[in-house]
């Protein structure tokens, strides 16, 4: 039998949301800006959203459509939990061998959480598409229901082609719209102990083989209040990250697009926003 998901002890961090994310309706003060100057940074596309007050405090281009890379597995994630439970056991029928993957075989047999953390940590193309092929009436439906997802949380300007973000025609969605994607996916206590793993080590039903991931998230126990989300590159996105930080209990998501530096660019960002705004 399989051993259950093993988080490396080095530089793990299990974030399930013990002190839940406020929700719409509070009392607290509106954060208030002392107008600094924004940092030079490289994103052509930016969302900062006070997840408090489910409002914005700042943007920049933020309702262009662009690809999107792998953030999209943000919604893939959310699809796929709210069908399959986390312990069924998912046989892989092929290989997918179309950019970042884990390397999983025909007849590799897998738990559902531990695809979401292929998915969610090592940002593996593979486990997006076993997820979707699996869904009742295939990839098609899956991606059908991501769409319709999108549609229920108002994701205005997104649209869905496939379940890894590869670049393609009319897949496209935008920095306001990735923002509020993470604020829902990052209220999901199991996605966000995911993506909040610095490290994970998998193994599957039927081998003693395992996989061994490194979260794509570098900002990851390196900047304080980092609690994860979601990391994308591909050729026309350039470079995309969506993160939420907290501080002091004022949580915040942070969303770059077209970025030539996102982790830098991200961190500026964060360190300018607790700097710039009072709550």
């Amino acid at each position: 039998m399989g051993i259950l998901v093993l988080l490396v002890a080095l530089a793990v961090r299990w974030f399930a949301f013990s002190a839940p994310l406020p929700v719409t309706g509070i009392s607290a003060p509106l954060p208030q800006s002392k107008n600094l100057p924004l940092p030079q940074i490289s994103a052509r596309h930016i969302f900062i959203w006070d997840v408090t007050h489910r409002t914005p405090l700042y943007s920049l281009d933020a309702d262009s459509r662009i690809h999107p890379a792998s953030t999209t597995k943000m919604m893939t994630a959310l699809v796929a939990l709210a069908f399959y439970p986390p312990d069924r056991v998912i046989t892989v029928s092929k290989a997918y061998s179309e950019g970042q993957d884990i390397g999983l075989t025909p007849g590799e047999q897998i738990t559902v959480e531990r695809l979401l953390y292929a998915l969610l940590v090592q940002s593996a193309n593979d486990a997006a598409e076993v997820l979707a092929e699996n869904y009742p009436g295939g990839r098609e439906s899956f991606v059908t229901a991501m769409n319709n997802r999108a549609g229920e949380l108002h994701l205005l300007h997104t649209v869905y082609q496939n379940p890894s973000g590869l670049d393609q025609d009319g897949h496209v969605s935008t920095a306001a719209d990735l923002a509020r994607l993470a604020d829902e996916f990052m209220h999901q206590t199991l996605l966000a102990r995911i993506v909040s793993a610095e490290n994970a080590v998998l193994a599957t039903e039927n081998s003693n083989s395992a996989h061994i991931l490194n979260n794509t998230n570098i900002l990851l126990g390196k900047v304080e209040g980092v609690l994860g989300a979601k990391t994308g590159f591909t050729d026309l996105a350039g470079q995309s990250l969506v993160t939420l930080v907290n501080r002091n209990n004022h949580p915040v998501i942070i969303s770059v697009l077209g970025s030539d530096d996102r982790f830098r660019d991200t961190e500026l960002l964060i360190n300018w926003v607790y700097t710039s705004f009072t709550w």
